[in-house]
């Protein structure tokens, strides 16, 4: 059986943000938010499901994003709501830095697997 969804993205010429920031990026049409948290990097869908607002301006706190416009608080790492309104989690992805970009690597969605495991 095979996995649906959207397959390994490779994002040529694409450089991690500085630890602390986000960044917003196309992924084969999706918006993708790419976070670096201490080095480590983490993605996941840039739209919040509750009304769409932009996730790579909210807050980050520990693994944790706010959203900018109604607050709904998602997990960096796995995808999930922490706190609503948004009640659907957001796709998260497994994200690979190489010498000529970044690769992502889609997780089920609401898989609650933590980046790197």
């Amino acid at each position: 059986m095979q996995a649906s969804g959207p397959s390994r993205i490779v994002l040529k010429g694409v450089t991690p943000p500085a630890d602390g920031k986000s960044l917003r990026v196309n992924a084969d049409g999706r918006d993708v938010a790419v976070f670096n948290r201490g080095g480590a990097l983490f993605a996941i869908d840039a739209e919040c499901t509750h009304a769409g607002g932009p996730l790579d301006e909210g807050e980050v706190t520990d693994h944790r994003v706010e959203c900018p416009w109604h607050g709904s608080v998602f997990d960096i790492e796995t995808g999930k709501v922490l706190r609503g309104p948004a009640a659907k989690p957001i796709r998260a992805y497994r994200v690979i830095s190489e010498k000529d970009g970044l690769v992502l690597e889609p997780r089920p969605l609401g898989s609650g697997v933590p980046a790197g495991h």
